[in-house]
């Protein structure tokens, strides 16, 4: 688990790097910002068609080989990009190309790498395991959004391209070595066989058990309509910053260095959660919610400062807990189905989750996105918790006689 988390970290930081290269340079080769965040949507898109597809391929074949052919996939295409940089053969078609067969390559190695970490740790420490792997990825932000500026500039834009290239490479070289915890391979390996008895390995077959689990249906709504009304705070609060409260770039870089170092206190904190839950994961949306509609009131800068660092923290406590309730509440030959089908929501939302918040801030102006979003967060989520509280088991008759029932319930709520 050790090398698996350094190899993340590696490969976090080359990806973040490459990422940060890629909107200068599709700028340089464009001069549109419209091209920019098409670029971002072209590489996005495969996810919202081609998740649960890539989910059923992770359940089917092996995960250390299919994380490990996914990674080198990942780090050809960044070699491929880095030549054609270095060469100044890189044109804006190219450029889609590149990033759209990324997108595709990635709807198999999100899920497969996910789940490989799992199969490192006993069950119990599975969500343990996803915040570690949370507290991974933001320090991997961090460090490729700072290594992107000084790699350009002392090295070049093909060199970013060609050192997330190597990061991938250093994943794929660590996989073979990893060893799961004992039974890990086994119980998969069970439940596959078990599955095949039934309607197969097949989409269909993930698609209907996240359609028939009431707990993932309400884990969807909840981070779905957190995703709509809030935590896009790079919008919410740079337009904040640099309106009402008259900041500039640097006090908007000050706040989202706050809100990195929140991520990363909040993934630690998310990694002690032994047994997390959809009741966990609403609670901190809805905690996180208040807060914002609290920042979205701020009258200073210094204010939002202190609002903004537990406002990130409840929000990787509640993406820790609910990526730990996905990846552990199916059974395991169906894990994989499961998270593509999450994927394709989750690109739903992230297309068009900053749209429709973009448009309430024209209605409503920054302030009034920030607490008309929070108060529907909240006032959803509190409204979802009265529902279902309310709702009783229907008591089941016993046949005592013929022809006899009794008045008491036969079975109890619990059963």
């Amino acid at each position: 688990m050790r090398w698996w988390s350094v190899a993340n970290f590696v490969s976090n930081a080359g990806t973040w790097m490459q990422l940060t290269v890629q909107n200068l340079l599709v700028l340089q080769i464009t001069g549109s910002a419209a091209a920019t965040g098409l670029s971002m949507s072209v590489q996005a898109a495969p996810a919202l068609l081609m998740s649960m597809l890539g989910g059923a391929m992770v359940d089917r074949w092996p995960r250390k080989l299919t994380a490990a052919v996914s990674q080198a996939l990942l780090g050809a295409i960044a070699f491929t990009t880095a030549v054609l940089v270095a060469t100044d053969r890189l044109d804006m078609t190219s450029l889609m190309v590149l990033a759209a067969v990324t997108g595709m390559v990635a709807t198999v190695d999100n899920p497969a790498c996910a789940l490989l970490g799992n199969d490192l740790v006993p069950a119990e420490d599975v969500p343990s395991a996803i915040g570690v792997g949370a507290l991974v990825h933001n320090a991997g932000r961090l460090a490729g959004a700072a290594m992107a500026g000084v790699t350009v500039g002392f090295l070049g834009t093909s060199a970013a391209y060609f050192a997330n290239g190597l990061s991938f490479l250093f994943v794929t070289a660590v996989i073979p070595f990893l060893r799961p915890v004992r039974g890990a391979a086994r119980r998969v390996a069970g439940e596959r066989g078990r599955g095949r008895g039934e309607p197969g390995m097949t989409v269909r077959e993930g698609l209907a058990f996240f359609a028939r689990r009431p707990r993932l249906l309400a884990l969807a709504g909840i981070t779905g309509i957190s995703a709509v009304f809030g935590r896009n705070y790079g919008l919410t609060l740079a337009v904040l910053v640099t309106g009402p409260l008259a900041g500039g770039a640097g006090a908007f870089g000050t706040v989202s260095t706050v809100l990195a170092v929140g991520g990363i206190l909040g993934a630690v904190l998310g990694a002690r959660l032994r047994k997390p839950s959809v009741r966990v994961v609403g609670a901190l949306a809805a905690t996180g919610a208040l807060l914002q509609v609290v920042a979205g009131l701020s009258p200073s800068l210094a204010v939002l400062l202190v609002l903004v660092l537990p406002m990130a923290v409840v929000e990787s406590v509640s993406d820790t807990a609910g990526t730990a309730v996905l990846q552990t509440d199916p059974p395991a030959h169906l894990r994989g189905r499961v998270l593509g089908v999450w994927g394709s929501i989750g690109t739903v939302w992230s297309l068009g989750g900053p749209p429709a918040l973009g448009l309430l801030m024209e209605l409503a102006g920054p302030r009034g996105a920030l607490v008309t979003g929070g108060l529907i967060i909240a006032g959803s989520l509190t409204a979802g918790h009265l529902l279902s509280s309310r709702r009783t088991a229907t008591p089941v008759l016993v046949r005592t006689e013929e022809g006899d029932l009794s008045g008491r319930a036969a079975l109890s709520t619990a059963a």
